[in-house]
């Protein structure tokens, strides 16, 4: 018992710890926010001492110390702007050599600043006081729009946590009940689960009959006939029926904490691909400094021009290898790409995996709440008796308006005309009875029929039975006992855009796949139409991640899409993870992508507007870099022969050049992309 509890200890902690690191990372947003704007502000006055520029703009603007004050405020811009850079890159260095973006930018910052500190201590030549701060502000401003763009999916552990009850009603030795935390429960306990309550705990139940409604946390859109020696699971929802269920599981054992556990590990594995802007960053550190140490000696050694002339060729190649151009290249075109996606009801939250959006192969869709709306509907109406079968449904109808039940709701709105109804109860587990029009009558399940030696064995029933449709029967009382007057087949609804989303992804040649928990025959037939050829039936929710795994094997590139619980480790698996907005807070937090109109068709214009972002990219990426290929030599002073040189000042400025080409480029997204969803 010890033991248990202490197991339920460790899992409030790792909850603590995954919240701790969330939080940690909201502050990092905060911090690149704040040093952002405090660097942007005090650039302002750098900027406009800065002879260079007042040169360029043809106007002056001096006073005694004027330089002192610009190299003050340069110097704090240095520190604080750029203290993210300099703690990040002592990181990437020690304990292991590892240079990525924050070395990169850490040695052009760095550069800058040593530079204009010999030349405001006597060194000749101008200092780089404007370069540092704007790119200081460039490269926070970069950092911190990537950050909140990938920001996203660290919330999905909270939201499952969020699925479990606070309190339970526990059972004492003396039969009593007491309200007590859930914490507090170990294996062995015996809780009270009223009717209409989250189960609190995995367990057995002991005592009592019920259904349930597992579709939140396991995906299965049939309610559950549960009852002595089965078992329930923590986050599912009890019926009509009062159940007394014994804790079997506690902690990391019970279903959610495992749930949990896959999210973390799939996450994390999905978390590698992100490593590649650093190697492209660790690549153009070794280029800096090479390039650098060659223009310096070559300059020093070979050319006879003074020191402070090699200082200046030196110092322009670092300043151009420095990636200022680079910080905002992806960054901004993620932004607008976020925003034109909201725009379209398409919330981003990863954009790794939205940027892979382009490259599908296969569309993985969960059927319950994704394909379908998760809603029963009455399909069918079997008279078996000389009834008309309108006025079975009318007679059932009133019966089950008393109901709050999902299948006595679907079936009490079917009814065209309803009844007063009196002496109405429920028979827990089975159904209602009640009387109507001085008649009294029954709706039950099969279980019932069952339970009262009833047969049947009508094909009509067995046929809508076999395609995996709820079936509850209307029977009237009569002297010589119940009798059968009918059927009614309920199914989950089929979205209306469902069928144009997966005509739309084979039209451009992305294979659609269905995957469910429910049974091949309900498989089948959703599969059959919607037009879907590839489709995975009766999937544990366990097993969702792994068939999620073989079908990447098969198909390369795949994006999940669903609702629930049971789906948040598939979508965190997938290579891209899209869930329908008015599914579950956990499957929304796991996922790349929320479809925020709840329509599968949008998945589709995800797919186009993330390979337009892609593009995008590509090609800033080769705007920027084109400016380092062909500035780079000439900074570092391969075309002096023919007097064409580039100072540190006009390195710059073709550096901020650059920069604004990139944003430009970056901007024509939207009008690329107009008209498209």
């Amino acid at each position: 018992m010890k033991d248990s509890h202490h197991s339920h200890q460790g899992a409030d902690a790792k909850h603590e710890d995954h919240h701790d690191h969330h939080d940690h990372h909201a502050m990092m947003i905060t911090d690149f926010r704040k040093r952002f704007f405090i660097s942007a502000l005090l650039s302002v006055p750098v900027l406009a001492l800065s002879p260079v520029l007042q040169g360029w703009l043809g106007f002056s603007f001096t006073f005694v110390g004027s330089s002192w004050v610009a190299f003050l405020l340069a110097a704090v811009i240095y520190v604080y702007g750029g203290w993210p850079f300099l703690t990040g890159a002592k990181d990437e260095l020690y304990p292991e050599w590892s240079p990525g973006m924050m070395t990169l930018v850490a040695l052009g910052i760095s550069a800058a600043f040593g530079y204009s500190l010999a030349t405001q201590f006597g060194l000749p030549g101008e200092p780089l006081l404007w370069e540092l701060a704007t790119l200081v502000d460039i490269m926070l401003l970069g950092h911190w729009i990537e950050m909140k763009s990938v920001m996203g999916a660290s919330n999905a552990l909270q939201e499952l946590a969020k699925l479990m009850p606070d309190e339970a009603h526990r059972v004492n030795d003396d039969g009593e009940t007491e309200t007590v935390s859930v914490s507090e429960l170990v294996a062995g306990d015996v809780v009270l689960v009223k009717p209409g309550e989250e189960i609190p705990v995995d367990g057995e139940i002991i005592k009592g009959e019920t259904e349930i409604d597992q579709s939140m946390v396991t995906g299965e859109s049939k309610l559950a006939q549960k009852s002595v020696g089965d078992e329930v699971i923590a986050g599912s929802i009890n019926g009509d029926g009062s159940i007394r269920v014994e804790i079997k599981k506690v902690g990391d054992e019970t279903y959610l904490s495992q749930v949990m556990q896959l999210v973390k590990d799939a996450q994390a594995q999905k978390s590698e691909t992100q490593k590649f802007a650093d190697k492209a960053a660790s690549g153009l550190f070794y280029i800096a400094v090479s390039a650098g140490l060659i223009t310096f000696f070559a300059w020093l050694l070979l050319s006879g021009q003074p020191f402070s002339y090699t200082m200046q060729r030196t110092i322009a190649v670092i300043v151009i290898a420095c990636p200022h151009a680079l910080g905002l290249a992806i960054p901004l075109v993620s932004s607008i790409s976020t925003s034109m996606a909201a725009k379209r009801g398409l919330l981003i939250k990863n954009r790794t995996a939205f940027e892979s959006a382009g490259d599908i192969n296969a569309v993985i869709f969960d059927k319950t709440g994704t394909l379908t709306k998760g809603e029963f509907a009455v399909s069918d109406v079997i008279s078996l008796s000389d009834s008309k079968e309108s006025q079975l449904m009318n007679i059932a109808g009133s019966l089950e308006s008393e109901s709050e039940h999902p299948i006595a709701q679907a079936i009490a709105q079917k009814a065209e005309k309803k009844s007063q109804v009196h002496n109405f109860s429920n028979i827990p587990g089975k159904g209602v009875k009640g009387q109507v029009d001085g008649k009294d009558y029954l709706v039950v399940s099969p279980g019932y029929l069952s339970q009262e030696n009833i047969t049947m064995e009508i094909d009509r029933v067995k046929k809508v039975q076999k395609e995996g449709k709820t079936v509850v029967f209307l029977l009237a009382e009569t002297k010589n006992g119940p009798a059968v007057l009918g059927a009614i087949a309920l199914d989950d609804v089929v979205r209306e855009s469902a069928r144009k989303a997966v005509d739309r992804l084979k039209e451009d040649g992305i294979t659609p796949i269905m995957l469910t928990g429910d049974a091949e025959a309900v498989a089948k037939r959703v599969a059959a139409e919607l037009g879907i050829e590839e489709f995975y039936a009766e999937v544990l929710p366990d097993e969702k991640a792994a068939t999620v795994k073989r079908v990447k094997e098969k198909h390369a590139v795949v994006a999940m899409v669903g609702d629930g619980v049971n789906d948040a480790p598939a979508l965190a698996t997938a290579d891209v993870g899209i869930a329908i907005g008015s599914g579950t807070d956990v499957a929304a937090e796991t996922a790349d992508i929320v479809l925020v109109n709840d329509d599968p068709a949008d998945v589709v214009a995800v797919m186009k507007l993330g390979r337009k972002t892609y593009q995008k990219m590509v090609q800033n990426l080769w705007l920027a870099a084109g400016y380092n290929i062909v500035a780079l030599p000439l900074a570092a002073g391969v075309m002096a022969w023919a007097g064409i040189v580039l100072s540190p000042a006009v390195a710059a400025a073709l550096m901020a050049v650059s920069t604004v080409v990139v944003a430009i480029n970056a901007t024509l997204l939207r009008s690329n992309f107009s008209g498209n969803k």
